[in-house]
């Protein structure tokens, strides 16, 4: 899966990695994956890691997103919302990036728009 995950991330049309983990809290297990190499592809292509808030994911955990930050990573968090009230789980993925003590420059959705596009125009296109 490591292989397949860092073959994407090579993709000029990925900007952000969605799921990292893949996991389902209570019914599926994160994909047995290095995520070192992740982390190390994913900063030499200047992909964005997403932090995604619904409950049932929690995908990055507070661990691996340390572990990201350490990579020079930014992070997106986003509330993979499928509806307008899962709009209100934006609180949980806040709470993941706190607990991983992420400032608010390490998350791409809090620049002002400017800087986004500036972000996403160096990730090789």
């Amino acid at each position: 899966m490591t292989e397949r995950i860092v073959s994407a991330i090579g993709n000029r049309y990925l900007d952000i990695l969605a799921h990292p983990s893949g996991r389902l809290l209570g019914k599926r297990e994160a994909y047995a994956v290095n995520f070192e190499n992740v982390f190390e592809a994913a900063a030499a292509n200047g992909k964005v890691m997403e932090i995604n808030s619904q409950p049932s994911r929690l995908d990055l955990n507070d661990e691996l997103i340390l572990r990201a930050k350490n990579f020079g990573l930014k992070f997106c968090i986003s509330t993979d919302s499928h509806a307008i009230p899962d709009l209100a789980s934006m609180r949980y993925g806040l709470g993941q990036a706190r607990r991983s003590w992420l400032k608010k420059g390490d998350v791409v959705n809090t620049y002002p728009y400017s800087r986004l596009k500036e972000v996403f125009k160096k990730i090789k296109h």
